[in-house]
């Protein structure tokens, strides 16, 4: 029989399409493709979602495509901007459906990787926002992996074409992706994924 193919769900970004947030999100999930996984964004206009009110049991098409993504995941990546210090209220919002897993076998993130990543124009900003979603990470029960992203600094580190010209951003990022789509290999029976995989789709 085939072995099960670890499925990676990108979430994160900003309204603004192909933001530098969005940028470093698909970076990292394109590095997590290279393994062999298969995988989903979710970004911008995805996560304009209704405020998530636990109470009320209706979700919009979009809404209920977000829960049941994140249910098919054996890994996730998510990228936040760094808005006040913290991470913005779309993405926030955005992971407060994950409740809806409440009752699931694999209840909120349980049994899944997730790779952090905060984007500020400053690094006070991007630290506390790469530790904010580490927590809600946990919070969800998933596992936040070692290394967690931040982009800072006023320097561009994507060109204007979405390509990455920042040599320490690729590396982190694509070693983030090679973590979370490791994990999903191994949790899932399959060979651990090498780490000439990505490099060799570079």
């Amino acid at each position: 029989m085939p072995l099960h193919v670890p499925r990676i769900v990108a979430l994160g970004g900003t309204t603004r399409p192909d933001s530098s947030t969005e940028r470093a999100l698909r970076h990292a999930l394109d590095a997590a493709a290279a393994t062999g996984a298969q995988v989903a964004m979710l970004a911008g206009d995805d996560l304009v979602l209704p405020m998530y009110a636990p109470h009320d049991s209706a979700r919009t098409p979009a809404a209920l495509r977000l829960v049941d993504e994140l249910r098919r995941a054996d890994g996730v990546i998510i990228a936040s901007p760094g808005y006040h210090g913290s991470l913005s209220g779309l993405v926030k919002n955005a992971l407060d459906y994950a409740e809806d897993l409440r009752t699931d076998a694999r209840p909120y993130l349980s049994g899944r990787a997730v790779g952090c990543i905060a984007n500020a124009a400053g690094w006070q900003a991007a630290v506390a926002t790469l530790g904010a979603l580490r927590d809600i990470v946990h919070a969800l029960r998933g596992w936040p992996t070692p290394l967690g992203v931040c982009i800072g600094g006023t320097d561009p580190a994507f060109a204007p074409d979405g390509s990455c010209i920042d040599p320490r951003t690729d590396e982190q990022l694509r070693t983030l992706a090679l973590e979370v789509a490791g994990f999903a290999h191994r949790m899932r029976g399959q060979a651990p994924c090498r780490p000439d995989a990505i490099r060799a789709a570079a």
